[in-house]
């Protein structure tokens, strides 16, 4: 006969759902209280690793299933290192999600120089320390021979050649991105790769010189090397035919141009098409974020966003359809990327201010802000949906903040 039921071990239910805590069945460290066998970890660990993505362990608990992880970091890179400078990448080879922009982080010692080269994709840089002299062609053929500093940035279009040397004292350091995430800084059209691979008789026809001229050019590439520190920029640009105001400006300073959001939870600046005509296929926002302060809820409906963290700590939220919804924390020198029409918000988790710069493959920059859009339907529509009064409904900010202004936040 058989015995009843009592053999049969008890299954908790979460049986209403709760602001907060939505989902069924339960997701979330803080649904496993009083069941602390549902959270050993007894397999092989990395402490300090793990330390360092608090959410991604102790995952929030309106946090639901797994979507393409949008973390990774240049702290994390192979550095290609020789003598005159180093850099590093993340190409959609080592992260995945990123197909739309390539990343490269690097530097040059004073005097060190990239190589004269060019690229079969767009290039555009962020200076993030020191200052680099970069020279350029135009499409009609005409040169440009720029300074510029932390905080400036250049943009080159794809097949253009152009060079980039670090200045005293500190050099440069810089991060590059690519509007194609299969880009590398390893398969670039170097000078001297063709120098070496042409006849020397095409070599001296070309130049119109004796092929003896060519008996010392290097048969290996240069990449990276050191030289000289660059001299006075007048000079170089005279030397190399520079035509003032005949050429379509290739740099544009970000980080003192007019903020187009700012308020007392920070500043976002932006650089795109509209204002830096050169830059035709990345826009770019420069976004400050104060402790405590918060990047509002958003998405951007026109490309992915490529991140790039210069300082400080956050935290991201990412959500999807499905529903999915996950949470990361970044810090100095890491690398997101959220996919277009997925909603986020980023929080400064920090006692210093936030700093990162956010990429798009576009010509534009776009985003669509989730307060605004609600502020602007019939208030009855989102009552219906939401359940929250008319009234508090009116106190919803209206129009596009960019960054949430500190302020005390009601229970």
């Amino acid at each position: 006969m058989d015995t009843p039921d009592a053999d049969i071990p008890t299954v908790r239910h979460h049986e209403t759902p709760a602001l907060g805590n939505p989902d069924l069945p339960p997701e979330g460290e803080i649904n496993a209280a009083g069941d602390p066998l549902s959270l050993a970890m007894g397999g092989p660990q990395n402490p300090t690793l793990a330390d360092q993505f608090p959410s991604a362990l102790d995952a929030p608990a309106t946090d639901i299933s797994t979507q393409s992880f949008f973390w990774s970091s240049f702290n994390i890179s192979p550095r290609r290192v020789q003598r005159g400078g180093w850099a590093r990448e993340l190409t959609q080879s080592d992260f995945a999600i990123s197909d739309e922009i390539a990343g490269v982080n690097m530097y040059l010692e004073p005097g060190g120089i990239r190589e004269l080269h060019w690229h079969q994709t767009a290039e555009w840089a962020l200076m993030t320390r020191g200052g680099c002299r970069v020279t350029t062609l135009s499409r009609t053929g005409l040169p440009s021979v720029e300074d510029v500093f932390a905080g400036d940035l250049w943009f080159f279009p794809a097949g253009l050649p152009h060079s980039l040397q670090g200045l005293g004292p500190d050099g440069a350091e810089f991060v590059l991105a690519f509007d194609d995430g299969e880009q590398s800084e390893s398969n670039t059209l170097l000078l001297s790769d063709w120098f070496a691979h042409t006849p020397p008789d095409v070599l001296a026809k070309n130049f119109g010189v004796a092929q003896s001229v060519f008996r010392d050019i290097p048969l290996h590439n240069l990449w990276i090397f050191p030289g000289d520190e660059p001299g006075d920029l007048e000079a170089d640009q005279i030397a190399a035919g520079v035509q003032w105001g005949s050429t379509e400006a290739v740099i544009f300073r970000l980080s003192t141009s007019e903020p187009v959001h700012q308020n007392s939870g920070g500043s976002i600046r932006i650089a795109d098409s509209t204002n830096f005509s050169a830059s035709k296929t990345v826009a770019a926002a420069l976004t400050s974020i104060e402790p405590g302060g918060m990047r509002e809820l958003h998405w951007h409906p026109n490309a992915d966003e490529w991140q790039y963290y210069l300082q400080g700590s956050a935290r991201m939220t990412v959500f999807n359809t499905g529903p999915h919804a996950n949470t990361m924390d970044f810090k100095a020198g890491d690398v997101g990327v959220v996919e277009r029409n997925y909603g986020h918000y980023v929080e400064n988790t920090g006692d210093d201010t936030l700093i990162y710069i956010e990429t798009f493959r576009s010509d534009h920059y776009e985003e669509v802000s989730l307060a605004n859009w609600l502020s602007h339907l019939p208030p009855q529509l989102v009552s219906a949906h939401l359940n929250i009064p008319e009234d508090v409904l009116a106190t919803f900010p209206r129009g596009t903040q960019g960054i949430v202004p500190l302020r005390d936040r009601a229970v």
